[in-house]
């Protein structure tokens, strides 16, 4: 027994000696000291500590580069051109750069390590974004999973934004995680709502930032922001009629442009189709046939692929690209803006395509 003891005994002193040792050769390893970073050939330097992903290091100076995975290398928004220091680019990189990216060595910021003195290049309107602290006003239940967040801003601060465009939106510790997370959602609200900022969010299973939202967030708290973020806005110049489709939580760009639409008299013609699976899923009806009445040139089609038993559902059945399909007799003076999943709107997009619709008359979202 003592001799197990004794074995015991060493197995454990080996294994904490070889953790002290680890801890100590990551601390070393990760020791980069002091970094210069260049921005727009010596538009803006400063000086920081080595070690984090080049996104944060930015964030940190308040330089919010876009980006709606939180540093994940998923979305493929938090491009920047590196000049020199940034090392070769990733295989996590690959599949969002194109070649003539890569030759320019564009790079994710989320997945360049800031380890010696870098020079980078950044679109100038950038410095623009801001970061806004705000109050919880409202949290409404849509759906079994969707809320929507209305935030105020505090007295006499206002936000301009484009109506399309979306915010990051900052969470804090809750429950058991106690990092802090970022992702990108889409402003729901008007632009001429200058005080507020209306986002939806549908809860995703295991997702910290939804979760904290649905879980943890209440009417009152103060949250953090930073934007406004995206090119998802109203073109139309020469459109007569506007195709807008969109799915759950995608629905917040859309009735950001609609109301701006509305509210500035626009002659568009719209056709609204929001596809959900069953009467559970949809939303917003009641605000949407607000809408009709206040704009005679708006028409929503909500569609259920799946309805329910129970769901007395009369209005259109089947996917959302079939009863697209079903209404549309060509592309002529049109225009299309999609918000949804990757899996819709690559769907949606075959089909506007084989109703003649060109790639630049056709703007997306993808969540």
């Amino acid at each position: 027994m003592a001799e197990i003891l004794q074995t015991i005994g060493s197995v454990t002193g080996i294994s904490l000696v070889l953790a002290v040792i680890i801890s100590l050769a990551e601390k070393w390893l990760n020791n980069y000291g002091q970094v210069n970073i260049d921005i727009n050939r010596g538009g803006r330097t400063f000086t920081t500590e080595g070690g984090r992903s080049l996104l944060s290091t930015l964030s940190e100076q308040k330089i919010f580069i876009p980006s709606a995975c939180g540093g994940k290398a998923t979305c493929g928004l938090c491009k920047v051109q590196v000049l020199s220091g940034s090392g070769v680019i990733l295989p996590t990189e690959i599949p969002y750069l194109t070649a003539q990216e890569q030759k320019d060595n564009v790079r994710l910021s989320c997945q360049v390590k800031v380890k010696n003195d870098m020079a980078i290049l950044i679109p100038e309107e950038l410095f623009n974004i801001k970061e806004f602290v705000g109050t919880v006003e409202e949290l409404r239940d849509e759906t079994h999973d969707i809320k929507l967040l209305r935030i105020r801003l505090p007295e006499g601060e206002t936000v301009k934004f484009k109506a399309g465009q979306f915010m990051q939106f900052y969470t804090k510790p809750y429950g058991k995680v106690k990092e802090t997370v970022f992702r990108a959602y889409s402003i729901a609200s008007p632009p001429s709502d200058n005080t507020h900022i209306d986002l939806i969010v549908r809860l995703v299973p295991g997702g910290l930032a939804t979760g904290y939202v649905h879980q943890a967030l209440q009417v009152g708290d103060e949250v953090r922001l930073s934007g406004p973020y995206g090119d998802f806005y109203l073109r139309g110049e020469n459109a007569d009629e506007l195709i807008m489709i969109a799915g759950g939580s995608g629905l917040a760009p859309i009735r950001s442009l609609i109301y701006d639409i509305t509210e500035k008299g626009l002659d568009h013609k719209i056709r609204f189709f929001f596809g959900a699976v069953a009467r559970r899923d949809l939303y917003a009806l009641e605000e949407m046939a607000q809408l009709e009445k206040q704009n005679p040139n708006f028409t929503f089609i909500p569609a259920l692929s799946n309805p329910a038993d129970g769901d007395e559902w009369e209005g259109e059945t089947g996917r959302i690209t079939d009863v697209v399909a079903r209404h549309l007799d060509g592309a002529e003076g049109k225009e299309a803006y999609l918000c949804g999943s990757p899996g819709m709107l690559d769907a949606c997009i075959a089909v506007l395509n084989s109703k003649g619709f060109s790639d630049d008359s056709i703007f997306y979202d993808k969540f």
